[in-house]
């Protein structure tokens, strides 16, 4: 590893040919100094990025691509999505999306290795994918990146070129759960059994599940990412202290970014680990907790697309509800607000107009109440979903569509 100036960099990136690509770490650990001289250094490029914020480039000369849209790429008319399950993304890295240059946030350098931090995730495999090829690699070195273990150290020949850059790691804005998501989120603990595997994102609903949890004992996390809420849990006791809290990235408070720098407890995997519905289905009594934008009488549920526009993408929750269906013990839980406040519509619907995200879960859940789907034949199915997860405005609507669909609602 060589630490250069930008300048020199600039230099180094100038030289690329033809339209090279760009893959570089998303969600809160983008590095934007470096992103900026990549901008600056190349009139054209592909940028892959998962889960992108706002400031991502975006002018002519740049394709943006990602199998998962954060806000930093959705709507925008330069987009290429790419449709795949989180597990699966290091395949199109290692075939059809082969990458040009991969640029990283990483620690200050300790024993011979770099931290990757907090977004392990697709970065080993884009690395691996790059190296194969003969390309660049490229880390911006932060004394604010937590160094974690796991799939997170990264040995410095594996670097190519790196620059300094001492800046703050960005962090969500908090937003504390309404009545709505404090109901959800109560429904969905009491679904969860004593020494669960947890699985949950980031949002008002999660975090209103883990913090319904913090009176119990011996729980563990197995998942995708994690934030705030499973520090709050670490604090309560309710986690299993033999167990490591095992994920591929997370983001949340300077405190939580604090806590994981050099934390044992800490497991930070890449993504075809921790996304692996076979090692998912290994963890004893896994819960996995997804949102959807929209339900319907099959029990499908869409996370990707509204309004026939791509929103975000699959991510990880195909992965999560197939692994938790074969966990002994486990469960695919759906969570939603029974009514969208905004476009002031049902989030149950009769049946679903775009893609499916996932299907034959285990619950689904509104503040309304539960509707159990596994087990029931596909006419209960229908019939729970408007009795106990749609809006009471919407329910008789739901029950003329539904007969016409073939179910016998009542």
């Amino acid at each position: 590893m060589r630490v250069i100036s930008e300048s020199h960099l600039a230099a180094v990136l100038a030289g690329l040919p033809g339209c090279p690509r760009v893959v570089a770490g998303g969600n809160f650990a983008t590095p934007w100094r470096t992103l900026a001289v990549i901008d600056e250094a190349l009139a054209e490029y592909r940028l892959f990025m998962l889960n992108a914020q706002q400031e991502t480039p975006d002018r002519e000369g740049v394709t943006l691509e990602t199998p998962f849209v954060g806000a930093g790429m959705r709507g925008r008319a330069n987009l290429r999505y790419f449709p795949s399950r989180l597990s699966l993304v290091p395949n199109l890295l290692k075939g059809s999306l082969p990458p040009d240059v991969v640029v990283v946030q990483a620690s200050r350098p300790v024993n011979g290795t770099v931290s990757l931090g907090i977004e392990v995730n697709i970065l080993p495999a884009a690395i691996e994918a790059v190296r194969a090829r003969g390309g660049l690699v490229i880390a911006q070195l932060n004394a604010r990146m937590p160094y974690t273990y796991g799939d997170a150290v990264l040995a410095l020949e594996e670097v190519d070129y790196a620059v300094e850059a001492d800046e703050p790691l960005a962090t969500p804005v908090p937003r504390p759960p309404g009545g709505v998501s404090l109901e959800i989120g109560g429904r969905v603990a009491r679904l969860v059994p004593e020494r669960a595997t947890l699985q949950l994102g980031i949002g008002a609903v999660p975090d209103a599940v883990l913090a319904a949890l913090q009176e119990r004992t011996g729980l563990a996390v197995w998942s995708e990412m994690f934030s705030d809420g499973v520090l709050a849990l670490e604090k309560a006791g309710a986690l299993d202290p033999a167990t490591p809290i095992t994920a591929s990235f997370m983001f949340g408070s300077q405190e939580l970014y604090d806590w994981a720098d050099r934390n044992e407890r800490v497991r930070m995997l890449r993504t075809e680990k921790t996304n692996d519905p076979g090692l998912i289905a290994r963890q004893p009594r896994l819960v996995s907790v997804n949102s959807a934008l929209q339900v319907d009488l099959f029990a499908q549920a869409n996370a990707s697309r509204l309004r026939g526009a791509i929103y975000s993408g699959f991510g990880g929750q195909t992965d999560f509800v197939v692994g938790a269906l074969h966990s002994p013990g486990g469960h695919a839980v759906i969570a939603l607000p029974s009514w969208h406040p905004r476009a002031d519509v049902s989030t149950v619907i009769p049946r679903l107009a775009g893609p499916v995200t996932s299907f034959q879960h285990s619950y689904i859940v509104s503040e309304q109440g539960t509707a159990t789907v596994w087990g029931n034949d596909a006419a209960a199915q229908a019939q729970q979903i408007v009795d106990h997860v749609a809006h009471p405005d919407a329910r008789d609507g739901l029950r003329r569509e539904g007969r016409l669909l073939g179910f016998p609602l009542r």
